[in-house]
């Protein structure tokens, strides 16, 4: 795709010039073959990692169901896979999320978990903030009895620059109501979570 093309698909050509000037800083020409198309490419895939920006996560707890045949235990999605981008220096965080819930008088689809983090995750982050934006939302709009997120992730900004360290994995909680005030409740979640 020319930038021409890239200029009919809304993208302004200031953005396309500050890749190329970019590619140009990195030490390699932008008007080579191989990387011609490269800043509408770039633009294309920001546009998309962070499409978060232009979401409300928590339209996706608006439809709830009260029907749940008297359960009263935990609801818990383990292992969602998620990707964000650090604000810092802009890289891959790669990671997972465990996400539960005590409800109170309503459950929802449990793709809706999914939905609220990849919401959140679809912006600048950094990992603290991201695990208690989704611990928040869910509290606030579903008002359960309790709800437990736990994130673990890799950071590219320190795996592939700075201290390069790769495989490290940083772990972030968040505990409300009975997650947080009842011990028990406490371990019964965490070790659902595998944890």
């Amino acid at each position: 795709m020319t930038a021409s093309n890239d200029r009919d698909n809304g993208i302004p050509e200031d953005v396309l010039a500050s890749v190329r000037r970019l590619i140009e800083w990195a030490g390699d020409d932008p008007a080579r073959e191989g990387l011609a198309d490269t800043p509408g490419r770039v633009a294309r895939a920001y546009r998309e990692y962070f499409r978060g920006y232009d979401e409300d996560p928590a339209r996706h707890l608006s439809r709830t169901f009260e029907e749940v045949g008297g359960y009263d235990e935990i609801v818990l999605l383990r292992d969602i896979a998620f990707q964000s981008h650090c604000e810092h220096h802009m890289a891959p965080i790669i990671g997972k999320a465990h996400i539960a819930y005590l409800p109170g008088d309503r459950v929802v689809g449990i793709s809706k978990l999914a939905r609220v983090l990849k919401g959140f995750a679809s912006r600048l982050q950094v990992q603290e903030r991201l695990t208690a934006e989704v611990a928040d939302c869910i509290w606030e709009h579903l008002q359960p009895r309790g709800v437990a997120v736990v994130i673990e992730a890799a950071h590219a900004c320190m795996s592939a620059r700075g201290v390069n360290t790769p495989g490290v994995t940083m772990t972030t909680s968040r505990m409300m109501g009975v997650f947080r005030e009842d011990e028990r409740s406490r371990k019964e979640v965490l070790s659902l979570m595998g944890l």
